[in-house]
């Protein structure tokens, strides 16, 4: 299974989960198989507030499920349409959150959860 996670730099499991999928300047995609880690940049950073196309943020890259700190209702749905899982954090960290999935504790995400806009601080979720 292949995991991506929004994060502002590469620290391989140690990278801090960004607060905002659509905004992230990268994402790791972990290897739940092989655990091995690779980096995509952000192909679609610089949208349009609702306007994310979240399968052009990842350039075509396939993966199975993601972990975000926050999403818009638009990403989500275009990303749950893909038949990708979305699941909101609850660890800091990439590590922390693998741990979390190992054990089943990273609930799904449901346009109800979802972020209103980008108005949150640079860097930071949308404190769901």
């Amino acid at each position: 299974m292949k995991i991506c996670f929004p994060v502002t730099e590469d620290q391989g499991m140690e990278s801090k989960v960004y607060g905002h999928f659509g905004s992230a300047p990268q994402f790791i995609v972990v290897d739940t198989e092989t655990r091995e880690l690779s980096t995509i940049n952000n192909n679609d950073q610089h949208h349009a507030h609702g306007a994310c196309q979240p399968l052009k943020a990842l350039g075509g890259q396939t993966i199975d499920a993601i972990v975000v700190g926050g999403i818009g209702t638009g990403a989500l749905m275009g990303l749950n349409r893909a038949g990708l899982a979305v699941y909101q954090a609850q660890g800091l960290t990439i590590a922390d959150n693998m741990t979390c999935l190992a054990v089943d504790t990273l609930p799904i995400l449901t346009p109800g959860q979802t972020c209103g806009g980008h108005g949150h601080g640079h860097g930071h979720g949308c404190h769901h």
